[in-house]
């Protein structure tokens, strides 16, 4: 939905009633993970995707069956259904579509989970997605407390703290509880998405692959902050798409900014006084990956030097060095696609093969 946030935030303020679609559980290779959303106003203005255009037409008359009854609906779209080829859904995957009624009255809280979002701010979204026969029910668990229920007390509790999980780990999925809240029970089932801050990306080194660094970290959805001590290269100017140019030493800012698991920092300097001190530190966070810049007689330059300041094999092996899949790329934009590549793969467990040569499950 954060794709769509400022619009469904504009539609609120002008009072325009629409239906949310939200893709809540896949099968097989379908097309668009779960929280993919689209929504539908009552002036038939449409925004968002749940399927990259497979089953949109089919979901544009739901939206409108829900505007008009008021009353939440899950669909589903797959293969086995007779319609499926219909609505176009080819690909051989399946996938199930909660379409819910956002107005004052059918969502109350959802101003309160846009202003979230937009802001930056975490938020988990609960919804019944079945095992009572009223589905739609809301329940947004953010740091500060919890808003909505789900129709029962225990319930309520039960799911916060599940969300609450979900939301601290970054994760969005479905959840099953009892209808009193019971754990060891799963007769209700709940669609918890998760909304957390964009991932940071840590770009050190101002030079030219830097600025397509940062280009494809923004179109990645990343927070993208560029750091140079060379005040004449770290400009504004030069890398207008970073949301932060830092101008500093890389070993000074490293401990001052904030470093999670899912967070990336890419080193382009590959220059040892840069570098060596800068790594130091940075194989001792929790970052997510680390890519290295240079030719391999640089990496072993930079390994041994690392070795000489005390950094461990292990903490040498988080290195991704040198930074990249093997894309024979020779120009910086090209470059940046492999230093993504790799980010991606690492992030979700890919191998980087052709997948023309693979088996496996595209989407896994």
């Amino acid at each position: 939905m954060k794709e769509i946030a400022e619009t469904l935030a504009a539609w609120r303020r002008d009072g325009v009633r629409f239906a949310l679609a939200t893709v809540v559980a896949t099968w097989k290779s379908a097309p668009r993970q779960p929280g993919a959303a689209m929504a539908v106003a009552e002036t038939g203005e449409v925004v968002g995707s749940v399927s990259g255009g497979c089953v949109e037409g089919a979901l544009y008359e739901v939206a409108i069956e829900v505007l008009t009854s008021g009353r939440p609906r899950l669909a589903h779209y797959g293969v086995s259904d007779d319609d499926a080829f219909g609505v176009g859904l080819t690909c051989g995957g399946m996938l199930d579509v909660l379409v819910v009624p956002v107005d004052d009255q059918a969502y109350p809280e959802f101003a309160e989970v846009v202003t979230a979002v937009l802001g930056g701010e975490p938020v988990a979204v609960a919804t019944v997605t079945g095992g009572v026969p009223e589905i739609g029910g809301h329940l947004v668990v953010t740091g500060t407390g919890v808003t909505g229920t789900l129709g029962h007390e225990r319930r309520d509790a039960a799911v916060a703290e599940l969300a609450r999980g979900m939301l601290a780990s970054g994760r969005t999925g479905v959840v099953h509880t009892g209808l009193e809240g019971r754990r060891r029970e799963d007769d209700l089932s709940v669609f918890v998405q998760s909304f957390t801050p964009p991932p940071r990306m840590l770009v050190f080194g101002a030079i030219d692959f830097a600025a397509a660094v940062t280009r494809i970290g923004k179109f990645l959805g990343y927070h993208v902050i560029l750091c140079d001590a060379r005040p004449v290269f770290a400009t504004r100017k030069r890398f207008p798409e970073a949301d932060d140019v830092v101008v500093d030493w890389p070993h000074r800012f490293l401990p001052k900014a904030e470093v999670d698991e899912r967070t990336v920092i890419c080193v382009l300097t590959h220059d040892p006084k840069f570098d060596v001190p800068l790594l130091k530190l940075a194989v001792r966070t929790p970052a997510r990956y680390i890519g290295v810049m240079g030719s391999r007689r640089t990496h072993e330059d930079r390994t041994a030097r690392l070795r000489a300041e005390g950094v461990t094999e292990a903490e040498l092996a988080r290195l991704s060095s040198p930074i990249g899949l093997d894309l024979c790329a020779r120009t910086p934009e090209e470059t940046a696609v492999a230093i993504a590549a790799e980010i991606i793969a690492l992030t979700w467990g890919g191998t980087g093969v052709r997948l023309s040569t693979t088996t496996t499950a595209i989407h896994r």
